[in-house]
């Protein structure tokens, strides 16, 4: 059924923008085809954003060229042309496509039920109110729906206004001009929380696949990628919150570490109304197994303890093996070397627990740390690869080695069903978390711990073994990531 408001245009400038639609409703998509490149480029970074088979709800859809793209489960399209719609209908009749203004907030109620994603795609320039339609939007909204907002840079409104006087460029009226910090203001404003900001596009031409080239491998670099035409917004709302965990799984990957396993369990708190540990054994030559059966059976009064042994090698399959036989709402890593300290668990369960973030890793730079706990050129490493990591991620992060990660099993299953875009690449097992987080848009936080030297044991980590390995992981990254 289609609702059609008494009122579409609501403003004399929503009505130049209503007009303009109606007349270029028909040649709408031929200018999409002279355009191909920048078109594609942008659908490229969209599907990138929005996972195939997801709910989606496309304001301002126009004749449902990127609503189509994104292959959505279901798809509900809005536009306050109804010639544009027309075009919509005949090209996609299985998606839905609705005729109201976005700013129109009786039509909007008459929409119902919930989506995964909210886009909205060059919609936002065309808005007189920019703060008050966001904040109608968060009925469309649970726990885990993103807001997607792709803009113009206002750097570009010069040569796109040429483009449109040489022809290339269809005419538009006037539109707003944001820049980034805008946007996270509005957001905060309507109650949206930005995960990521991402620029994409320096030449929105082919020019024989030169262009494609320098938008995937020099637009994304730091400095050059503000220079781009495009930008993406992600957000979340904060007036969506997911009920409280009861439940958690501590995973406690093992080898080699047979003095630590008990005192593990002395020092863990209860944070939590139901709390398993899982020891995960990676073939000890030091009778660590046998000591997490002698634990686990030592403390069944008081705690339940599993203990499952590897088949593969590395710490990422046993996280892998431990996540998968685990049964807590709430996923926690703790190293079998107590580095971090057992007692602090709680702070990062305490994070999932209040919304403050999705994904919580822990960081190791922030306090003062004991003598031999992190060696200086581990220091340095982990600085510069914080620095790149916070770049790759477009996300604050400071610490990618600490292996103190925690976040919902719903999410994991997220980063589980998305698993073959990254593949099996990670012996670590911690950036198949981080990638999977970045990609899956969650909101990644980091937590302060104190970083304790070992008191049993030999470092599973070789600093330059390792370290060439971290390197590999940076250009995936950037590959996977950024040279979308």
């Amino acid at each position: 059924m289609n609702f059609t408001p008494k009122k579409i245009a609501t403003s004399p400038r929503k009505q130049a923008f209503y007009e303009n639609a109606q007349a270029n409703a028909n040649t709408r998509d031929s200018w999409i085809a002279k355009n191909h490149a920048y078109y594609e480029d942008d659908l490229r970074y969209m599907r990138f954003i929005v996972p195939e088979g997801a709910r989606v709800l496309d304001l301002g859809c126009g004749t449902g060229h990127l609503l189509a793209a994104l292959k959505p489960s279901l798809g509900v399209g809005v536009d306050m042309s109804e010639q544009t719609l027309e075009v919509a209908r005949k090209k996609h009749p299985h998606l839905d496509f609705r005729l109201g203004d976005v700013e129109d907030g009786e039509f909007l109620d008459a929409i119902e039920g919930t989506f995964d994603f909210v886009i909205l795609s060059d919609t936002i320039g065309m808005l007189d109110d920019i703060e008050n339609a966001l904040k109608r939007l968060h009925k469309f909204f649970h726990a885990e729906t993103r807001l997607v907002i792709s803009h113009y840079s206002a750097l570009w409104t010069p040569l796109l206004k040429l483009g449109t006087a040489l022809g290339r460029r269809m005419k538009q009226p006037e539109q707003n001009l944001l820049g980034d910090s805008d946007f996270r203001s509005i957001l905060n404003l309507a109650d949206f929380e930005t995960i990521r900001v991402e620029w994409r596009q320096l030449v929105p031409f082919s020019l024989l696949g030169i262009g494609r080239l320098i938008n995937r491998y020099i637009a994304p670099l730091p400095l050059v990628r503000q220079l781009c035409l495009r930008s993406y917004v992600v957000a979340r709302s904060v007036n969506s919150g997911r009920e409280a965990p009861t439940s958690a799984t501590v995973l406690i990957p093992c080898r080699n570490e047979r003095g630590n396993i008990e005192r593990a369990i002395k020092e863990m708190p209860r944070f939590c109304e139901n709390q398993e540990i899982v020891f995960v054994e990676g073939n000890s030559s030091d009778g660590t197994h046998e000591e997490c059966l002698r634990v686990r059976d030592a403390y069944a009064d008081n705690w339940d303890i599993k203990v499952f042994q590897q088949e593969g090698r590395g710490k990422g399959d046993a996280v892998r093996k431990g996540f998968a036989n685990s049964s807590g709402e709430v996923l926690m890593i703790l190293d079998a070397d107590l580095t971090v300290p057992a007692a602090e668990m709680g702070k990062f369960f305490d994070v999932i627990a209040k919304g403050k973030g999705e994904f919580v890793n822990g960081t190791r730079l922030v306090y003062p740390r004991e003598d031999e706990a992190m060696r200086f050129l581990n220091h340095i490493a982990n600085r510069f690869f914080a620095i790149v990591f916070s770049f790759l991620l477009n996300q604050r992060f400071t610490d990618t080695l600490c292996g103190t990660k925690v976040l919902r099993k719903t999410d994991y299953d997220r980063i589980v069903a998305n698993r073959d875009y990254f593949g099996d690449f990670d012996p670590f097992g911690d950036f198949d978390l981080i990638f999977g987080a970045a990609k899956s848009n969650l909101r990644i936080v980091e937590v302060p711990v104190h970083y304790k030297a070992r008191t049993f044991g030999e470092p599973q980590i070789s600093r330059f073994r390792d370290g060439w390995l971290l390197i590999r992981m940076v250009a995936f990254a950037y590959r996977k990531l950024k040279a979308v």
